[in-house]
């Protein structure tokens, strides 16, 4: 498979010629770096097969127990999102391969600058996945030390933690050391400001940081083609540096390109942006409803091209995995799911009356009048219950 390069020239317009998206004819594939196709078959790629050249049948399946562990794991957050043990749940869904080959691309010195959908990374930086759950339940702000894995807590403010990592970037960089950075984000994100500006920085500085777009093709309920006039790895050349389109559900793929990018970043080469294509299976989290903006007919074809599954039939070709270990890892996934259910049931309720804390450093009437409010609104449900 090819890449475009993002160094291709185009031909000049003449002055006054109106400018007309181009249009690719139906059922066009984007060219990307792919590895491993949808049906499991291994293919060549002279650029970056030498990073996945010396990948042993262990370490293949450890990326299939990542990637299938990670799916419980999800589900599960969103089952229990459901049951009303967590207030809001950002699913992964169809996006293991891309953030599972890239989160192993790291070195244990690099540092991760994640968004909110990142499990499969923390899950590749050793963050008990358990610890993910409490700031969607309310009861914390995160539920783990950043420095312990070189994780950094997950970022609501869309965009904001590209300009995070390209300042820890540039401070690598002074201080000499040899690790890199990379910051997570997605399609609808790139259009913020905060991403164009760690952009500039970035190339400016030369900063060691390695920019993964995980394009699902939906920010929210707005297609990608509505945000950008020209794939998303392409706006890497208007700063000067690379941009490399990568099938986001091959995580042979991923894991080669990640590690490409993370190296040329530790020889002072600067930043890359790498645009992993894959897909939101789910919804964009669960107090959305994805049925309203997009048709099943495309959910349905993406579904072909799952990762996990690609994976797995590619083990089994190859007799690099036998029905024990599926079934060993199936046991492992039920014993994930229970614990998970029963660490998120032991977990305190939120607090309900903080959300009118730290408001006002010296407090105000009118929150003072909302917290009582809210204090009447609590109480009628326990004197329902008391049937007053």
């Amino acid at each position: 498979m090819t890449v475009e390069s993002t160094a291709a020239r185009k031909p000049r317009r003449s002055a006054g010629t109106k400018r007309t998206a181009a249009k690719k004819p139906p059922g066009a594939q984007p060219e990307l770096v792919q590895l491993l196709t949808p049906e499991g078959k291994r293919v060549k790629n002279g650029e970056y097969d030498a990073y996945v050249a010396d990948i042993t049948p262990e370490e293949l399946r450890g990326l299939y127990r990542d990637m299938v562990l990670t799916r419980r794991f999800d589900a599960e957050a969103t089952s229990l999102q459901r049951q009303g043990e967590l207030g809001l749940w950002a699913s992964l869904l169809g996006q293991e391969a891309a953030q599972i080959g890239s989160g192993r691309a790291t070195r244990e010195d690099d540092y991760v600058f994640p968004t909110y959908r990142e499990h499969g990374v923390a899950w590749c930086r050793g963050v008990d996945p358990t610890n993910l759950l409490g700031m969607f339940r309310g009861v914390n702000n995160g539920g783990w030390d950043p420095n312990s894995n070189n994780f950094h807590l997950y970022t609501i403010v869309i965009g904001s933690q590209t300009l995070h990592a390209t300042g820890y970037a540039m401070g690598v960089a002074k201080d000499g050391a040899d690790s890199a950075v990379i910051a997570y984000f997605g399609d609808g994100a790139s259009s913020q400001g905060d991403v164009a500006e760690s952009f500039t920085f970035s190339a400016v500085y030369n900063a060691p940081v390695v920019f993964f777009c995980q394009n699902n093709q939906w920010a929210i309920s707005e297609p990608t083609e509505r945000q950008s006039r020209v794939p998303l790895y392409q706006r890497a050349q208007g700063y000067g540096f690379p941009g490399v389109r990568v099938d986001g559900n091959d995580v042979l793929a991923c894991l080669a390109v990640t590690k490409w990018a993370l190296e040329r970043a530790r020889r002072g080469e600067g930043p890359t942006l790498v645009e992993a294509y894959t897909y939101r299976m789910g919804a964009h989290t669960t107090s959305d409803d994805p049925t309203k903006y997009r048709a099943d007919e495309e959910r349905e074809a993406w579904e072909a091209k799952d990762p996990i599954q690609r994976l797995r039939t590619y083990l089994e070709a190859s007799n690099h995995a036998d029905e024990g270990f599926f079934a060993e890892l199936e046991a492992e996934s039920e014993a994930l799911g229970r614990r998970v259910r029963e660490v998120v049931r032991a977990m305190p309720d939120p607090d309900h009356f903080a959300i009118f804390e730290n408001v006002y450093a010296d407090g105000h009437a009118l929150v003072d009048e909302e917290r009582a409010q809210f204090a009447a609104y609590q109480a009628s449900f326990a004197d329902e219950g008391e049937g007053k």
